[in-house]
């Protein structure tokens, strides 16, 4: 088995902090997620997460106006300089202190990034290669605190700057002679944001008090003058603005010294003034809302606002007209940003991780997605691997699917956190467990909560699981030791399963036979046979307390995570141990920044949480609470290789040291309440929360695996982290892994092969050379009526190699009845031969279900539709034929009333 596992794709996490933005042709919006990026496209519903990540969170994108590059910062200031057209990191690049914005020029030669008081003008990086991708231009210095927004003028000749000091500065880019720099007030709150008008210097403010300024200016753009004579010689690297008197030079930074008002007018050039036009309100009298988010879109002459009760407005500037008004969320929006067009906007939630875009002519959400609003705890795949449902803290059930990575249904029944999710055997239910007392039960087809089993007492449900024939559900309770059991058909309650001495972590159905295998913390391990009376038919000690159990997919052996971080496996039919691995030590557990012991120490109390069988049964994937997840060899008991989910400093428990400089003789200064000015909260988590804390406050949350799934298919592992759901997945482009290469096997013999119509030798020669183009290149050369009988000669080595090659096929080919051919005359040539091997290639015949199934339900869709279509196009023209005579006599009625209602007129007339 192959382990060249790659990190492909992030699900259940939509949106964290920072800006978003969208591509150039306005279909794709560019999210940041941890220290992650996401690529959502709305046109084709699919989402991406880019193979790049940051050290700490990402605060802050900037996209070039080409969509090529991307400028990605993080909270300590550190940048990469992304591509997005090869996804790969160009440049790494530290600005050494937090960064609040960063914005591209819309000529693309320059960009600019605001930190603490000062903007700083770079170079951007062009299309040649170069040493240092980021070369300082200048330096602008002015505001007295922190900056938070910059915009560029159309031309890029001048940029704006807003700070938290309540006032705006706008620089010029170059050296104009009648503008350097020019202050604005006029606001009582921090400005959220700066824009200016089309082709135009003149300039919107907008304050988070709900405050917004027009400014006009008395220039035109045209009307900027280059600086020709330039004084005495400058040192290197000083600052354009210098040029001022008001200014005072220096390395550190130059100030305007308590001047706000425009520079004075020099050598008979007339600078450029600002005057405030108007000002407006987006509070009415008594209500009082926080604006958090706005975005402005020049050639529609929209303002978007966002606010801190999730309410956002839509205005027409300069006259501020309100166009639109609506809630989305109840919390905060972070960030907004407007496509190309102008037609759709993009909001993020911070605190709720929701995403949305609005299309607002149609008033219509075009994208609605939302993680889970706390950790996840558990996730189960489908049975052909096509979907992802994972349970949440915040009591709901989302179903995921694996191709586009988006969420396509929540159920929100349950009251309480869900602990445990599992599909039936037929893939169209999901049953979950919850702390609030009852294990639902959810129908895909229909999208509803059709079952709900609860016990006799109430009991908080930790464990669940179903048996093959999607019959019996079984949940272990942490409160009352016991295992209940359902009927799936009748939800009712078919028997307690009382013995347990300690809470059941864990359960699991034999995948051949009809035995439960329950692990609880009394230290063993319960076989319950399900046709002989539910009567325990073995207990297996354990040296420690059971915290997960899982059988391998032959039903053969048994696995067993247990507190002092050992996997035991066992033989369920002798009840006889047959080995162990020791993972403590490839767990590295790491040191929580409150610990007041070393993570040597702490590791010896982690132990592994989740455990799960690859498809074939030859190794098995542990995690715990640590950043680490380790495929073991089970023959071997070994590690075979060993997965870090994250590099993310902002969760707890990443180092292994903590930093001493942080260490002071009153303790870790992560202790201390760093943001509570800012309204941001406390950096500490409630003591002894372990999943997640429901309070509005900010904290760390401790990086750990509660949940691990490989993929039906064998392609595939998924984990549900503290980041969230995390998928990694076989990367099979550009391998070369030739199978019995010889000297003669090249490129070449293979078309000759082709050319004298030997087909089945050309096959075996492809698939020696295993080139993937190639392989496909003779496949599709066999002609249709040749298939049946090329199948029948191959070699049975070559059969299983070429029923995966097809089932990959089928998946993006537009050769559906080809492909679907050679499926079919391999299975029925061949599957006898097949059926003996079937444990071993099972992950290929669920990738070719996969890829049938997707295929089935596009179709049916579609034909459906047809079908609709056509029904409707018959009925129209039945209808026309009816319709002339129905016509006819609704004239003749409509005569027959005109000539009463005249006769009635002449009655009346005679009677006065």
């Amino acid at each position: 088995m192959k382990f060249a596992y790659r990190f492909s794709n992030l699900l259940g996490a939509v949106y964290r902090q920072g800006n978003l933005n969208f591509s150039k042709d306005g279909n794709a919006v560019i999210s940041p997620v941890g220290n992650r990026v996401s690529v959502f496209d709305l046109k084709n519903n699919t989402s991406e997460t880019l193979p790049i990540s940051t050290t700490k969170n990402i605060t802050c994108v900037g996209v070039s106006p080409d969509g090529s590059l991307a400028i990605v910062v993080d909270e300590d200031g550190a940048a990469l300089l992304v591509s997005l057209i090869t996804r790969a990191v160009l440049h790494h690049f530290h600005f050494h202190k937090p960064v609040s914005s960063v914005r591209f020029s819309p000529d693309g030669r320059k960009f600019v990034v605001t930190k603490e008081n000062v903007a700083l003008m770079y170079h951007a990086p062009g299309k040649q290669r170069e040493f240092n991708a980021f070369v300082l231009d200048k330096s602008y210095y002015g505001p007295y605190d922190e900056t938070t927004c910059i915009d560029w003028t159309d031309d890029s000749k001048c940029f704006a700057v807003g700070s938290k000091d309540m006032s705006t500065w706008v620089f010029g880019a170059e050296r104009w002679a009648n503008l350097i720099y020019y202050s604005l007030g006029g606001h009582k709150d921090v400005i959220v944001g700066c824009f200016f008008e089309q082709d135009s210097l003149d300039l919107y403010t907008v304050s988070q008090d709900g405050a917004l300024c027009v400014w006009e200016s008395d220039t035109e753009l045209d009307g900027l003058v280059l600086k020709t004579s330039v004084g005495e010689a400058k040192p290197p690297r000083q600052e354009a603005d210098d040029e001022d008197e008001e200014r005072v030079g220096g390395e550190e930074g130059e100030v305007i010294r308590g001047k706000a008002e425009a520079p004075k007018d020099k050598n008979k050039v007339k600078n450029v003034r600002y005057k405030q036009s108007s000002k407006h309100f987006f509070n009415k009298e008594g209500e009082f809302n926080n604006l958090t988010a706005a975005a402005y879109h020049r050639p529609t002459h929209i303002l978007v606002t966002g606010f801190a009760s999730g309410v956002f407005h839509l205005h027409e500037l300069p006259e501020f007209n309100l166009i639109h008004s609506l809630s989305i969320s109840d919390q905060r929006i972070a960030s907004v940003a407007v496509n190309s067009s102008g037609d759709w906007i993009a909001f993020g939630c911070s605190r709720m991780g929701q995403l949305l875009v609005w299309e607002w002519q149609s008033e219509s959400y075009v994208f609605k997605q939302q993680g889970h609003f706390n950790n996840m705890a558990s996730l189960a795949y489908s049975p052909d691997g096509q979907y992802v449902a994972t349970g949440g803290v915040d009591g709901k059930v989302k179903v995921w699917n694996t191709n586009s990575g988006l969420c396509f249904v929540t159920f929100t029944e349950h009251t309480s956190s869900v602990t445990n999710v599992t599909f039936t055997s037929s893939g169209f239910v999901i049953l979950s467990a919850s702390l609030d007392g009852t294990v639902r039960a959810f129908d895909l087809h229909r999208y509803r909560n059709f079952r709900t089993f609860t016990s006799p007492r109430p009991a908080q449900f930790s464990s669940l699981a179903v048996d093959v024939s999607g019959e019996l559900v079984s949940a272990g309770a942490q409160d009352s030791f016991e295992i209940f059991l359902w009927s799936m058909q009748t939800g009712r309650l078919l028997e307690v399963l009382g013995g347990h001495e300690g809470p059941v972590s864990s359960l699991c159905f034999s995948p051949v036979q009809s035995i439960l295998a329950s692990a609880s913390w009394d230290r063993t391990i319960r076989l319950w046979d399900m046709l002989d009376s539910w009567q325990v038919k073995e207990t297996l000690p354990l040296i420690s307390d059971g915290l997960c159990v899982t059988y391998r997919p032959d039903g053969q052996e048994l696995a067993v995570a247990t507190l002092n971080g050992e996997i035991c496996f066992w033989n369920p039919q002798t009840a006889a141990q047959t080995g162990s691995i020791a993972g403590r030590h490839d767990l590295e557990a790491g040191r929580k920044e409150t610990d007041k012991i070393t993570a040597k120490q702490s590791a010896k109390g982690k132990s592994f949480t989740a455990l799960c069988y690859s498809a074939d049964g030859e190794s098995i994937l542990a995690g715990g609470h640590s950043k680490f997840v380790c495929i073991y060899n089970v023959a071997e008991q070994m590690l075979t290789k060993k997965f870090e989910i994250s590099c993310n400093l902002s969760f707890d428990g990443m180092e292994e040291f903590l930093d001493r400089r942080k260490m002071t003789e009153f303790g870790s200064l992560a202790l201390v309440d760093e943001g509570a000015g800012d309204g941001d909260g406390v950096d500490i988590s409630l003591p002894g929360v372990r999943r997640g804390d429901m309070s509005s406050r900010h904290f760390k949350p401790e990086i750990r695996v509660s949940s691990l799934r490989f993929s039906p298919t064998g392609r595939s592992w998924a984990a549900t982290t503290t980041e969230g759901l995390l998928v990694y997945s076989l990367d099979g482009s550009l391998v070369f892994d030739p199978y019995d290469l010889d000297l003669d096997v090249t490129p070449g013999s293979i078309r000759k092969q082709l050319r004298l119509q030997e087909w089945a030798s050309a096959i075996v020669l492809a698939f020696r050379l295993n080139e993937n183009a190639l392989k496909q290149e003779v496949l599709e050369t066999v002609p249709h009526e040749q298939i049946p009988v090329v199948c029948g000669s191959l070699p049975e080595i070559y059969v299983e190699k070429l029923l995966g090659f097809v089932a990959t096929c089928l998946e993006n080919s537009s050769h559906l009845q080809f492909y679907m051919t050679w499926a079919q005359n391999l299975l029925m040539l061949h599957g006898q031969k097949l059926k003996n091997r079937s444990a071993s290639i099972l992950p290929t015949l669920q990738s070719l279900q996969k890829s049938i199934q997707r295929h089935f339900d596009n179709l049916a869709k579609l034909c459906d539709f047809n079908m609709y279509n056509i029904r409707y196009a018959v009925a129209l023209s039945k209808q026309k034929g009816v319709k002339r005579p129905a016509q006819e006599q609704e004239e003749r009625e409509e005569e027959m009333s005109e000539e009463m209602s005249e006769a009635s007129i002449e009655e009346s007339e005679m009677m006065l």
